[in-house]
């Protein structure tokens, strides 16, 4: 019984996202009201709080992420290395045209972005989030991975999430140009690579 009410749970939940971004689409972020997405998803504004606690939220969860860094560190073989853990993630879900990577072409992932890159009170929400998640990647490498001081985890996980951010805005904005992601995937693939190189090696081969 409660997998059943998991999945109508889920079910409502999408349900809810998928009537919001049609009235963004239409309308933009702040043309649109929660009265407004409520009576388009046909519930009332208590039951779309309950699955969506503020309206920033039903864009924003497009990006949220159960299986952050923090997660795949933990969960990593003990012969593998954080990094390489990470990149790994990254290129499997970049396959998977992840939203997370920008590598998706549904028109509800490029209104999310759009939408992203537009409205200065959801890069507020999603800056804030990744902040949370960036702290949770600080506590898990001094956890798992030997870094004994906070400086230096800080600066690690600050580098990470920059690296992510930057190849999912260049992948988000070559498909929000007009290219598909299966056109883009080949560079995709090829920057992330490159970034994690970079990661890896630091900067003295540029700088």
């Amino acid at each position: 019984m409660s997998g059943l009410r998991e999945l109508k749970r889920r079910r409502t939940r999408e349900a809810i996202a998928s009537a919001a971004l049609r009235l963004f689409r239409e309308s933009g972020f702040d043309g649109v009201s929660v009265a407004d997405i409520a009576a388009e998803a046909e519930i009332s504004k208590p039951t779309l709080f309950a699955y969506f606690p503020t309206k920033e939220d039903l864009v924003i969860h497009q990006f949220a992420d159960d299986n952050g860094p923090a997660e795949i560190v933990r969960a990593r073989p003990p012969e593998t290395s954080a990094l390489s853990a990470l990149e790994r993630s990254f290129l499997d879900r970049l396959a998977a045209r992840d939203p997370l990577t920008g590598l998706n072409d549904s028109p509800d992932a490029i209104t999310c972005h759009t939408l992203l890159y537009s409205t200065p009170a959801l890069l507020a929400r999603l800056a804030t989030y990744l902040l949370e998640k960036e702290q949770q990647l600080v506590e898990e490498l001094r956890a798992s991975c030997g870094i004994s001081d906070e400086f230096t985890a800080r600066l690690a996980a600050a580098q990470i999430f920059g690296a992510q951010r930057i190849l999912g805005f260049h992948n988000a904005r070559e498909i929000r140009g007009g290219r598909s992601a299966d056109e883009t995937y080949p560079d995709a693939v090829a920057r992330a690579e490159a970034a994690y190189r970079m990661l890896r090696e630091g900067l003295s081969s540029l700088l």
